[in-house]
């Protein structure tokens, strides 16, 4: 999606990438942020959003986005396992024109799992060139 703001459809939808729960990371972010947490529960709430925040980043690089205003309504569905492939998408929600040079994308992102099935979502907004 590295298209200027009067260039994104509402309803568009793209895609963030794929990423794998590996083990080895889980053992590690359970040990330095959420101590207690038992592996077999599958990768704990703050790491499932870290590992969208870690998509999110990665397909925006080329973006013209130029802040990110917000992101609200966080939503945890399921906690996956070791091993699990997740993918990310966003679906523009809505877009409001800001002066002459720049405007508000509203967005809806969601991980899921490899079944398919909502592991994460949550709804952000973000600057973006015109």
């Amino acid at each position: 999606m590295p298209a200027p703001f009067d260039e994104i459809a509402i309803g568009q939808v793209v895609t963030l990438g794929e990423v794998r729960v590996d083990t080895r990371s889980l053992e590690t972010f359970i040990e330095a942020f959420a101590p207690g947490w038992p592996s077999e529960r599958g990768a704990p709430d703050a790491m499932v959003y870290a590992l969208w925040a870690r998509l999110d980043a990665a397909a925006s690089l080329g973006w013209p986005q130029t802040k990110r205003l917000g992101v609200d309504a966080l939503r945890w569905v399921r906690n996956p396992p070791p091993g699990e492939a997740l993918r990310g998408r966003m679906t523009v929600m809505g877009k409001d024109p800001v002066g002459d040079d720049k405007g508000i994308i509203i967005a809806q992102h969601d991980l899921l799992d490899e079944a398919g099935r909502l592991v994460f979502s949550c709804l952000t907004r973000s600057v973006f060139s015109r």
